[in-house]
């Protein structure tokens, strides 16, 4: 009984966040490396390779935001901004530059 009133009163349960960010950091990864593999092979440099990663983790977010959350990130994350767009956007970075460097190395651009 105690369990349905706090679920009514705060309906966010700690389980299903936890695997909802799982899930987000696992997209997250795979496209960073992804796009890494893309700009090494077009043959980016500097800011336009950085600028590539930026928009797509923008496209991806989007994409979290209307397909997976449908357009309702507050239910399914405690915090919208820091589930979607926030923290995993930079730890998928280390990612990107990895496989940019190695499938721009491969290329021999």
């Amino acid at each position: 009984m105690n369990d349905e009133r706090a679920l009514a009163i705060n309906p966010i349960v700690p389980e299903s966040v936890q695997h909802n960010a799982r899930i987000i950091s696992q997209i997250r990864s795979l496209t960073a490396s992804l796009f890494g593999v893309a700009a090494g092979i077009l043959g980016l440099e500097s800011y336009p390779g950085f600028l590539f990663y930026l928009l797509g983790t923008t496209v991806v977010s989007g994409l979290i935001w209307v397909v997976l959350a449908e357009g309702r990130p507050a239910r399914y994350f405690e915090s919208q901004w820091s589930g979607l767009w926030g923290k995993e956007v930079v730890s998928g970075l280390s990612s990107f530059v990895l496989t940019w460097t190695l499938f721009y190395g491969l290329v021999g651009q």
